[in-house]
């Protein structure tokens, strides 16, 4: 399956940004802007010769946004056009801050007011307590390598605490990185198949799409959908049938039922 677009988080902070125009909808980048740190300029030109990297354009005329964008983007300016998917080259994101968790929602630019929809719905379930489970988890990374020496085991120790009902489980509140670290288990490892009984990755149990999600390595032949191999961790290694799997971890074999 082919993304849209590739979502990033791009740093602000000190860093000049274009935002041209009149009216709420330039007000709203600018205030965007200056929440992320950075420095807004309002002319275009004094933006290049400064080293801008974005632009935003809000003008109300679509012949100067037009212009603008072509401009800006002739100058090396990444360039965001207010309600105009097809003069951007991103779009801009409905935000859940729990900082330092961030939870970006885009539609590149179909529908904002599905993204501010989808954002009200995760904000009833994201807890308050999430950014401060990020930083503990950030303090507790050389407690973290003393405990579990190598990548593969931390990661698998950390997806069964992080998981539905695990002792960090992050909709939950009052999750103990410390006491975690002294007391858990290192997670599960081993070999695992996976039947599938359709093309669709939505018929997927609970638990199949937990483990695409945790795999070290998945086995899959090339009759295996591409909807269903884009729920594996994006550097889990592929393995062909018949060749050699690798030991330790979770290895996930993907089979037709």
């Amino acid at each position: 399956m082919t993304l849209p677009s590739l979502p990033l988080f791009h740093r602000l902070t000190g860093h000049p940004v274009v935002v041209l125009g009149h009216g709420e909808a330039a007000e709203a980048k600018r205030r965007l802007v200056l929440r992320a740190g950075g420095k807004v300029i309002e002319d275009l030109a004094e933006g290049i010769d400064i080293g801008a990297r974005l632009a935003f354009i809000a003008h109300e005329d679509e012949g100067a946004c037009e212009a603008d964008a072509i401009r800006a983007r002739g100058a090396g300016l990444l360039v965001n056009v207010v309600d105009k998917p097809a003069l951007c080259d991103f779009t801009t994101p409905s935000i859940i801050d729990r900082a330092p968790v961030i939870v970006a929602v885009g539609t590149g630019g179909a529908s904002a007011g599905l993204a501010k929809a989808l954002r009200l719905r995760l904000e009833r379930l994201l807890p308050q307590s999430l950014g401060t489970l990020a930083e503990a988890l950030y303090n507790a990374r050389s407690a973290m390598r003393a405990r579990w020496p190598t990548g593969p085991e931390r990661r698998r120790a950390l997806d069964a605490a992080l998981e539905d009902g695990g002792a960090l489980d992050p909709l939950r509140e009052g999750g103990n990185v410390d006491a975690w670290v002294a007391g858990a288990a290192d997670g599960v490892s081993g070999r695992f198949v996976i039947r599938l009984r359709s093309n669709d990755p939505d018929d997927l149990t609970l638990r199949e799409a937990r483990l695409l999600g945790q795999a070290d390595a998945v086995v899959a032949g090339p009759d295996v959908p591409a909807a269903v191999l884009a729920r594996v961790r994006a550097d889990a290694a592929r393995v062909a049938p018949g060749t050699d799997e690798p030991g330790g971890g979770i290895v996930v074999v993907i089979e037709r039922a």
